[in-house]
């Protein structure tokens, strides 16, 4: 009888202690969503393990069809026949959803990480406008995870939360016109991350839209983020 109350005990403290981002996690459903999938040229051709670059499209590719992904974003680059030097793997959120309703990332990092070969001090998260939001609150529920983080156009529904990815390289990126996502959905988290100490880079596109998924032909953001390690 007094192990069980040990244990209970140990349990409840647990609870109790566990981080928000964390908790909510166990409340959500878990599910396995669909995933478009690349692997560069020589994975097949070479035994090391290789960086990996979680994709999260915006609202208007949700759904059951992953050709929808390949409309702009890495999915589009892919498509078009662009070689990467990492794995890139790009799932697609559902109808009436978002990146924050269930529990998708478990069984995606999971099947990654053991039919793939990963390597798991660089997994790399990138996402724009409801993607962007969820880069944003994929890294505050799992801060562990990632090596980088590359928001475009996104937030965070809890803020409060934000330092939680304080160790993590986050590079995020806004247009100051942008009248979907307000540019004031950046700012804060950047500013919340600035009082804390976090490693925050902050691009403000000066007079730009919404409309920012050229960003993904740049070069630049994968060796920024290729140069992040765990």
């Amino acid at each position: 009888m007094r192990t069980l109350l040990v244990s209970a005990f140990i349990s409840l403290f647990t609870l109790i202690l566990l981080p928000k981002a964390q908790a909510q996690n166990t409340t959500k459903q878990n599910k396995k969503y669909p995933y478009l999938l690349y692997l560069p040229k020589e994975y097949n051709t070479s035994k090391t393990v290789f960086p990996v670059v979680i994709y999260l499209h915006g609202g208007s590719q949700r759904g059951q069809d992953l050709s929808k992904l390949k409309v702009y974003g890495l999915p589009n680059l892919v498509d078009k026949g662009r070689n990467f030097p990492f794995i890139i793997a790009s799932p697609q959120c559902p109808d009436g959803k978002f990146w924050s309703t269930d529990n998708w990332f478990d069984s995606l990092y999971l099947e990654l990480t053991t039919k793939y070969r990963v390597d798991q001090k660089r997994v790399y998260l990138t996402g724009i406008s409801m993607g962007g939001y969820g880069a944003w609150q994929t890294a505050v529920a799992y801060p562990d995870k990632f090596a980088a983080v590359l928001p475009l156009c996104g937030g965070c529904d809890d803020s409060t939360q934000i330092c939680r990815v304080k160790h993590i390289p986050i590079w995020t990126f806004h247009g100051t016109a942008d009248d979907e996502v307000p540019i004031s959905e950046t700012e804060r988290l950047v500013k919340r991350l600035d009082a804390c100490q976090g490693q925050v880079k902050f691009t403000r596109l000066e007079k730009e839209g919404h409309g920012i998924q050229y960003l993904y032909e740049d070069n630049a953001l994968y060796a920024w983020l290729l140069k992040q390690h765990k």
